[in-house]
């Protein structure tokens, strides 16, 4: 994930990795029957309603984030041409932007991203539930368009997929690691609202930990945000993918 050699993603570089299955004796928990086995389990399950729950707590308070105005105008190349930041958008209010590393000179260049960023890309849900709520998830990296058309294709990647030309990664704190940074804009005026990078970025990649990481959040009732947010039932928004009625950016 981050152009440093030594780091995970950029360590080894011969074709294949090395097998890490190793033959060792394991120190097992105890066997038990069903009752104690369910028992065990009653208890972990407290502990994660209440991870459930700080979770929830913790989305509420990035609803409440202040906003950053981004003033410094930004350029991307991108599969029709040059875009602005706000182009990015789509249309759409909010946008969520990864900086993948699959830049020349990183391992795996060109026939590869790196791999962290490759399995970040891997885990992404498919992007019409994101676009249903008024968000737009684009990968950038600096690669040229031709090389990230062709590693999109032979990964099976769909989201779209912009070349840096600018500072932006420097200035969003993604130049040197990976990182998500979101953003929601109110007319043509653009703000940068969170930021998670590091193990962050581990928990990201369905449409639940996207939304939750906006300023918007997932837009149901039941969220705790600020007076006047937009917000629907729960389960009332969710269709099929192919069936929400407006084009998407792909998976």
């Amino acid at each position: 994930m981050s152009p440093a050699t030594g780091e995970p993603g950029h360590q080894v570089t011969g074709t294949h990795k090395p097998h890490w299955k190793v033959d060792i004796t394991m120190k097992t928990p105890p066997i038990v029957s069903l009752r104690e086995w369910e028992a065990a389990r009653q208890q972990l399950l407290l502990k994660e309603k209440e991870l459930t729950r700080a979770r929830d707590a913790l989305a509420a308070e990035r609803r409440r984030m202040p906003w950053l105005a981004v003033e410094k105008e930004y350029e991307f190349d991108g599969p029709e041409g040059k875009a602005s930041l706000l182009d990015l958008f789509q249309g759409r209010r909010q946008l969520i932007i990864y900086r993948a590393f699959y830049d020349p000179g990183l391992h795996g260049w060109p026939e590869h991203a790196c791999v962290g960023c490759s399995m970040v890309a891997d885990h992404v849900g498919h992007l019409a539930h994101l676009n249903a709520r008024d968000t737009t998830l684009v990968f950038v990296s600096r690669a040229p368009q031709p090389d990230i058309g062709r590693v999109k294709a032979r990964m099976g990647w769909t989201m779209p997929w912009y070349t840096l030309t600018d500072e932006f990664d420097t200035d969003f704190g993604v130049d040197e690691w990976h990182g998500t940074n979101a953003f929601i804009r109110e007319g043509g005026n653009v703000f940068r609202t969170y930021f998670i990078n590091n193990r962050g970025d581990e928990a990201l990649g369905s449409t639940w930990s996207y939304l939750d990481m906006t300023a918007l959040g997932r837009q149901e009732e039941w969220e705790d945000s600020p007076e006047g947010y937009p917000q629907t039932p729960p389960y009332g928004w969710w269709n099929w993918h192919d069936e929400y009625g407006e084009p998407t950016g792909g998976r």
